[in-house]
């Protein structure tokens, strides 16, 4: 191969082609570099995040077990599910974006080896928690009795009633819980958190067996019952932990400075603050799933089945990505807790890295699949139809959905969570919600025209959140 170029007098000089090489060969060089700089944070990262993502797969597990046996019973009874858990979604997310505020925290004192603070500021976030779960609870329950004029179809309401105070009873319950784990993961024990939601799980999976059907004596008791099986296990899985913390010597260090320890102002400050605004990004989040699942309502009872079956497939990629977004934002907090920007900067390119990756799985998985994935909840076939649209513009949102969660957990990390919740109020409230409501309803769009919104906010949240970190970054320490 060869070229030439023109001189400054125009005379032609030939060039050999080692330039264009060693460029390739420098190219090569770059990019070997760069992955073996952040090759220890793609293994530090999934040794962490792995755990995390089993546990939440498992609570996806029983979504669609909830799911797949509430629709076996009755069309009805998941059309009344997906209902009330579009209502509880909001709440049961801020409670978990809520005890959010406690894992960089926590993860900033265990990454400077400050144990004994870490064990008393668990204490400070179960009192927390349980004014936050009280208060939720009280928020439901007004919910509750205005629950007949959210213009849902009137048969559905004798299986909405009893299904909604059983989750409105668990909440409290999973508060609790919520600050126990979040506290575990700031100190890198993921592995146990993981075990003991795989087994609230698997007990309600069995609930479900015994209580929707009807068996051992037991009459059955479709939607009531799936709602006794969540309630048992919520409770469970907190009496677990509290008995893993009291007898378990590696919560030993941390167990001293938790009985002693009177709440304190200053945590109760931070801990009010970060998790507000966690809660209030992720409240946002899913008010924008709640409120277009009220107007997937209006559409009948059929939209609102197949609304739910798909919202129930999505928390697959969701809680895989928001797994991996929880090791980002652990490890964030430890980097920073030890003075080093660099590496909280690489630890975030790197869950950013292994986010893209599995979005892309989940959604080829998810498009090979949409002919008959809706089978697996109802035999209905016009459910299934809408599932197989609506599956599309799902696997079209994964990258948006693991955009915004890789960099609200790195947000999350370095405690910058004020801005990130007027962001997510833009993204999902002024953009996304308009969306849904126009491309719906004033264009004719119906529920294809509703879950437009989706891709939509999501992606446009993610790219604010992306730049608010980056800047955020810059002002802590410039630099790769």
């Amino acid at each position: 191969m060869a070229y030439y170029i023109s001189g400054a007098q125009g005379i032609y000089f030939f060039v050999s082609p080692r330039p264009f090489y060693d460029y390739l060969r420098g190219t090569e060089n770059a990019m070997t570099r760069y992955f073996q700089q952040h090759l220890p944070h793609y293994k530090d990262t999934l040794r962490l995040g792995l755990p995390i993502v089993l546990g939440q797969v498992g609570i996806v597990a029983v979504g669609f077990a909830d799911s797949i046996m509430v629709g076996r019973h009755a069309t009805s009874d998941l059309a009344a599910a997906s209902f009330v858990n579009s209502l509880f979604n909001l709440p049961v997310l801020f409670g978990i974006g809520f005890s959010y505020g406690l894992t960089p925290l926590v993860g900033r004192l265990f990454g400077s080896g400050e144990t004994a603070r870490a064990g008393g500021v668990l204490r400070d976030s179960l009192v927390a928690n349980g004014i936050v779960g009280v208060a939720l609870s009280l928020l439901m329950g007004i919910v509750y009795l205005h629950v007949h004029e959210m213009g849902q179809p009137a048969g559905l309401l004798p299986l909405v009633r009893p299904y909604f105070l059983l989750q409105l009873a668990s909440l409290i319950f999973m508060m609790g819980f919520n600050a126990f784990k979040q506290f575990s993961d700031g100190i890198r024990d993921t592995v146990t958190p993981m075990w003991i939601m795989l087994g609230g799980n698997a007990l309600n999976v069995l609930g479900n067996l015994v209580l929707i059907y009807g068996h051992a004596g037991i009459p059955a008791l479709g939607l009531t019952g799936a709602g006794i099986a969540t309630l048992s296990s919520r409770v469970a899985v907190l009496v677990a932990f509290v008995i893993v913390f009291y007898r378990r010597g590696r919560y030993r260090p941390y167990r001293e400075a938790f009985r002693a320890r009177s709440p304190g102002r200053s945590s109760f400050r931070v801990l009010g603050k970060t998790g507000a605004m966690i809660g209030a990004q992720m409240g946002m989040e899913t008010a924008l799933f709640s409120l277009t699942g009220v107007m997937v309502g209006w559409l009948g009872a059929v939209e609102l089945a197949a609304h739910q079956v798909v919202v129930t497939l999505s928390m697959l990629g969701f809680m895989i990505y928001y797994g991996v977004g929880a090791a980002v934002s652990v490890r964030v907090s430890h980097f920073l807790g030890r003075g080093d920007v660099r590496g909280a900067r690489r630890a975030t390119r790197a869950g950013f890295h292994l986010i893209l990756t599995l979005a892309l799985v989940v959604a080829l998985f998810f498009l090979a699949s949409r002919e008959w994935i809706g089978y697996l909840f109802t035999g209905t076939a016009e459910v299934v139809a809408r599932v197989s649209t609506l599956t599309i513009i799902m696997a079209i949102y994964q990258f948006g959905d693991g955009l915004q969660i890789v960099y609200a957990n790195s947000l999350r990390g370095i405690s910058d969570v004020t801005p990130m919740a007027l962001l997510s109020f833009v993204g999902y409230f002024l953009v996304a919600l308009p969306v849904a409501y126009l491309a719906g309803f004033t264009f004719g769009g119906g529920l294809v025209g509703i879950w437009i919104a989706y891709p939509v906010g999501l992606t446009g949240a993610g790219l604010m959140f992306r730049a608010r970190y980056l800047r955020s970054l810059r002002r802590l320490a410039p630099g790769p």
